[in-house]
């Protein structure tokens, strides 16, 4: 399983994306329509327009890793519209996402700080 470092955030391109995209036009796209650095350790996914593909892009400080997700039955459940172009989420969020869950589990559990205050 895919997953962002503790410092890195997770992107979502919302709306459709040309999968035809590889890495140059993904990261042109991080720039021009999500106003974001594609340079930085966050991870960047982006859907097509069935929701059955995904690709995510981050920088790895000395190039791009490029991951590419079909599935053969089903669809993401992918956000059509949000306030901003990106919508920021969890890592959590995008293991749901890549289990083919809704982003808003009311079902899951909810995370627990078990640190002992002292």
């Amino acid at each position: 399983m895919l997953s962002p470092g503790t410092s890195a955030r997770v992107y979502l391109a919302v709306g459709a994306t040309d999968m035809r995209k590889s890495i140059d036009g993904l990261a042109a796209t991080v720039v021009a329509e999500l106003a974001l650095d594609p340079l930085s350790a966050h991870w960047f996914v982006f859907c097509n327009r069935g929701r059955d593909k995904l690709k995510i892009l981050y920088w790895d400080h000395n190039g791009f890793w490029l991951y590419y997700r079909r599935l053969e039955r089903g669809r993401f459940s992918w956000p059509a519209q949000a306030p901003s172009a990106a919508l920021s989420i969890t890592a959590r969020q995008l293991a749901w996402l890549l289990d083919g869950l809704a982003l808003d589990q009311s079902r899951a559990h909810r995370a627990v700080d078990a640190r002992i205050a002292i």
